[in-house]
């Protein structure tokens, strides 16, 4: 897994996203502003970035900026906000960000959003500017921040599971034991789709996490099995 900088002058932010990436197993590292941010860059160099666009003491486009300037920009960086403007987004993705989002961030977007931050190059510097989304002839009035700095398209992650194997059940049986059965199977194929990740499985199948955890070992699920047969 990786190491993952949030930079961050919220504490409950930081603490949230810590919480969620090193459930998902990574190495989380904090800092909460730019003086930080600058420390644990130069000592850790980390696979990627959560960077926050107001800080009190630099702003994250200009630490962004910085480190481009500086041939630091080794790692993706992946801006994150809640009153950011278009312009800003736009200029952030010239800088050299890899993706932006917006506050109140949900699981789902950061989690995307990290994989593909660490599963593509760094984004050079002096980008062109990101085509805006059009709608039939007519340029789209409702694009976000987001959206402006994906050239108004969010990519959906597409996942190879090759050959699938028919799952048999027995149907003579009674039916809890069938149902058993089903569940145990539907829950090893997302656990083996999502790499073992508790969180995603969660998010996936529509249960807490403490509901879910203890229906896979009501199933008699093994978590390890699961993890190794991961795609």
């Amino acid at each position: 897994m990786a190491t993952i900088l949030v930079v961050d002058d919220e504490l409950g932010i930081r603490d949230l996203l810590s919480e969620i990436l090193n459930d998902e197993g990574h190495t989380v590292e904090l800092a909460e502003n730019a003086a930080q941010a600058r420390a644990v860059r130069a000592q850790l160099r980390p696979d990627l970035v959560l960077l926050d666009i107001w800080m009190p003491d630099t702003d994250g486009v200009t630490l962004l900026k910085e480190w481009a300037s500086g041939g630091l920009l080794s790692m993706p960086v992946i801006m994150m906000s809640g009153h950011a403007t278009i312009d800003t987004a736009v200029e952030a993705t010239r800088i050299g960000a890899a993706a932006f989002l917006e506050k109140p961030i949900t699981m789902a977007k950061l989690l995307k959003a990290v994989d593909q931050g660490l599963n593509k190059t760094p984004a050079k510097t002096h980008q062109t500017a990101p085509t805006l989304l059009r709608v039939g002839s007519a340029l789209s009035t409702e694009l976000t921040v987001e959206h402006a700095m994906t050239g108004g398209v969010l990519p959906e992650p597409v996942i190879d599971l090759g050959p699938q194997n028919l799952q048999s059940f027995n149907l003579e049986g009674p039916l809890r034991e069938a149902r058993d059965e089903f569940e145990k199977a539907y829950f090893e194929y997302h656990l083996a789709k999502e790499s073992g990740s508790m969180t995603r499985v969660a998010e996936k199948t529509g249960l807490e996490r403490t509901h879910l955890y203890r229906k896979l070992k009501q199933l008699g699920v093994d978590l390890a099995r699961s993890k190794r047969n991961a795609v």
